[in-house]
């Protein structure tokens, strides 16, 4: 079992609300991009393959500068950093908003990006450091804002942005800029966080470290679960609406709605993972989530219209709870490198979910969508992997 630092400061719960809040409104501003994209394609007469350059620019330079910016910051750390990177965020919607071409869209998307990748990782340290030892809580509080502005995207969308148009977005921009206010005193509570730690004399005991080849073993099963995870998770996103209307006949603004249930149902999930991890185990919760989700996920392509909503319920919230049970159990592994282990699984998440829902769509202009759905639950087999994590608590 891994050994528990000592609780020197009790949970901040008011910090962490405020970077879950923030994390909110990051996850939904970062949704408005593709949401313009009925907008965007007849405006500037855009190819798929433009647009698909826009989600490659915004989702991939996430992906890939995460967890370069979590090691600088644990390298580096700056106390202002978070609200930066909301500053940038907020660049990046203004930018959306006032583009008229698609090189200054396609910036736009970079930017968001880049904002995106300076706040994940950043922020999971920080609620780390408010846990008080809490955390799964800290981490599931986090996460569970991101999952509701993901969730409320599809709202916004539909009830701002689609019938405003571009311009539209800057209002969210004043979303960013009030983040930008609350994190600058977040970054003004971690500078006197460390004045504690440093005047108490006193640090956390470090888990005994894996040897360097169990280590490596470790983070590749850790990859293999994101996977099973988020291609699940980002193809159901995706196109969750089209296989609705395809086996159901539903109209666009019902499958929609139906979307946003199991949106939801992600997000209340999220928050029960990692609470349950610091009572029973991070492992344990692994083993739940991953393979739990599957007898669900495989009746459901099956089931009636009422049976496939309560089952993507059911998937939703079982599925969900993994990946706060993972950041954390990662962390864990390496305690001295939080911000650039987290930033490896948000950005390996990020950019697996979005490459492996782009090539499973690509499997549904062959075999249809229906199909893809059918097989999609052979995903969660590669829960069984989780055998090969050593218990670490």
């Amino acid at each position: 079992m891994i050994a528990q630092p000592p609780r020197l400061l009790p949970v901040s719960f008011p910090v962490i609300l405020a970077v879950s809040g923030s994390h909110l409104v990051n996850d939904l501003i970062q949704f408005l991009l593709p949401a313009l994209y009925p907008v965007l394609k007849p405006q500037y007469g855009l190819s798929y393959f433009q647009l698909g350059l826009l989600t490659l620019a915004q989702q991939i330079t996430a992906c890939v500068l995460q967890p370069v910016l979590g090691l600088y910051g644990d390298l580096r750390p700056k106390p202002r950093m978070l609200a930066l990177s909301m500053a940038v965020v907020a660049a990046g919607v203004v930018l959306l908003a006032v583009a008229g071409s698609f090189a200054l869209l396609l910036l736009a998307a970079t930017v968001l990006g880049i904002g995106s990748a300076l706040f994940h990782p950043e922020a999971s340290r920080i609620c780390r450091m408010a846990s008080g030892g809490r955390y799964g809580l800290a981490q599931s509080s986090f996460q569970v804002g991101g999952n509701a502005g993901t969730a409320l995207g599809p709202l916004a969308a539909a009830m701002i942005v689609l019938p405003l148009g571009q311009a539209s977005t800057v209002w969210f921009g004043l979303l960013a800029v009030a983040s930008v206010m609350v994190l600058l005193r977040v970054g003004g509570w971690v500078v006197q966080h460390h004045a504690t730690i440093r005047a108490a004399g006193t640090a956390g005991a470090a888990a005994p470290a894996l040897p360097r080849a169990r280590l490596i073993l470790s983070f590749a099963v850790i990859g293999a679960l994101l996977l099973s995870k988020f291609v699940y998770v980002e193809t159901f996103k995706a196109y969750y609406a089209f296989f609705l209307i395809e086996r159901f006949g539903l109209g666009i603004g019902a499958a929609q709605g139906l979307l946003f249930v199991f949106l939801a149902a992600v997000a209340f999930g999220t928050f029960a993972g990692g609470p349950l991890g610091d009572r029973i185990g991070r492992k344990r919760v692994i083993w739940g989530s991953i393979l739990g989700a599957l007898p669900f996920a495989a009746a459901l392509p099956f089931a009636s219209l009422w049976g496939a909503v309560a089952l993507s319920i059911a998937v939703g919230l079982v599925l969900s709870s993994a990946f706060s049970a993972i950041v954390v159990y990662a962390q864990e592994l390496m305690p001295h490198r939080v911000g650039m282990v987290a930033g490896f699984v948000f950005g390996f998440a990020f950019g697996i979910g979005a490459l492996g829902a782009a090539a499973l769509g690509a499997l549904a202009d062959r075999i249809g969508m229906e199909q893809v759905f059918a097989l999609l639950p052979l995903l969660l087999l590669l829960g069984l992997l989780t055998a090969l994590l050593p218990e670490r608590g």
